[in-house]
């Protein structure tokens, strides 16, 4: 499904190939991607697609996650054109990172994982770095402070502990507004019948920094 934000109106895209959930997507040079996710059965694929929305009719194939890779729920970020996978979803949480460079549809897979197991975590890009902000580590309530950052360089980068968050939480959802990273909502809270966090917080990496903002 389609959002115009200016008009406010919805409208329909061409289907995924398949049904999926827990899927990782990103954008590059106006392509959406989505690299590997999950379907029924919470059973990982490592499809990859691509669509160019004014170009494009309908989904295309592109090279698939290496065997042994495949996996949902991810982080993702694009750094330089290169979109990068931190964590995940693969018969339980896993800490393997990944990228994809689509001008060259090529993957590697031989970079540092991340300092723990997680998935269903949150970030985004800030300053060509990666921040990996919360998730789990395999169970509901397994929730994580945890905020990683990813340094791409020699030797394929290096993680780098941050400032936790001031609430553990996964399956957030998040977004990169200027300078700093918003995290909204989340699953995993036991003081609450629902299950589900209404905390919204802000990271801002200059400062290291965690703001608590208006909850929803």
């Amino acid at each position: 499904r389609v959002f115009d934000i200016a008009a406010c109106a919805w409208s329909d895209g061409p289907p995924l190939p398949r049904a999926v959930h827990h899927a990782n997507a990103a954008v590059v040079d106006g392509t959406i991607y989505v690299l590997g996710s999950m379907i029924a059965g919470f059973v990982a694929i490592g499809d990859v697609w691509a669509y160019r929305p004014g170009t494009d009719t309908d989904w295309i194939p592109r090279a698939s996650m290496p065997t042994g890779t495949q996996r949902g729920s991810a982080v993702v970020g694009v750094i330089d054109g290169t979109i990068y996978l931190a964590g995940g979803l693969r018969n339980g949480a896993v800490a393997q990172v990944s990228s994809y460079t689509p001008a060259t549809d090529t993957w590697s897979t031989g970079l540092p994982p991340l300092p723990q197991i997680n998935d269903h975590g949150c970030g985004g890009v800030v300053g060509g770095k990666l921040y990996v902000t919360g998730g789990r580590m395999g169970t509901l309530s397994s929730n994580s402070r945890m905020v990683f950052e990813y340094t791409p360089g020699a030797g394929g980068g290096a993680w780098t502990p941050r400032a936790p968050m001031p609430t553990a939480r996964g399956g957030t959802a998040c977004g990169v507004l200027g300078d700093r990273i918003i995290i909204v909502g989340g699953e995993g809270n036991a003081a609450s019948p629902s299950g589900v966090f209404p905390e919204v917080e802000a990271y801002a990496p200059a400062q290291d920094r965690w703001d608590s903002l208006t909850p929803m």
